[in-house]
């Protein structure tokens, strides 16, 4: 599928087929994310994929009432972290720049856009979350202090054929100098 497409098809999916979703198709998505920029290539963006039932239904209870509504037949869950203090960093350990571990977390978001554009050309829908327990996954999936987790990404078949939300229009959002 052509990249244009890919961006244009890609939705936030709120319900899911339960229908288990091939461990090889999740490792490609990884992969993509994998091929996004980072911090002198640092690479501290890190995913704990959680497929288990027992452990999805953990990590689902860990998140949102909302949330755990909108997982509910989902078959995947992908926890992104990232390890502290490395991606803005200098190598003494002193903050390169203002924004600091932003960095990571920026990092981050790349790999996850090129995850979630992975998943639609794969034919999978997601869904980023971000309201969560935090200390609860940590502790379900063995997550070290050194690391922050950043969202969880719902990964299955969609039932649902959300439109696309309204987007701000250029002049709205950019100026050109």
């Amino acid at each position: 599928m052509e990249l244009s497409k890919v961006m244009h098809t890609r939705r936030s999916v709120r319900e899911y087929i339960n229908k288990p979703v091939k461990q090889e198709k999740l490792r490609e998505v990884i992969s993509a994310a994998q091929l996004a920029p980072s911090w002198k290539n640092s690479q501290v963006s890190r995913y704990y994929v959680v497929t288990g039932e027992e452990k999805l239904a953990e990590v689902k209870n860990a998140l949102s009432p909302y949330n755990q509504k909108n997982m509910a037949d989902a078959p995947a869950l992908i926890v992104t972290a990232i390890v502290l203090n490395r991606s803005g960093y200098e190598k003494d350990g002193t903050p390169t720049n203002e924004l600091g571990n932003g960095w990571g977390f920026y990092d981050c978001g790349l790999q996850s856009m090129n995850l979630l554009l992975k998943a639609t050309e794969l034919g999978l829908s997601t869904l980023v979350m971000g309201i969560r327990d935090n200390e609860k996954i940590k502790k379900i999936l063995g997550i070290p202090e050194t690391e922050a987790v950043v969202s969880v990404i719902g990964v299955g078949y969609s039932n649902a054929e959300p439109a696309m939300p309204k987007r701000k229009e250029i002049d709205d959002i950019a100026k050109f100098f």
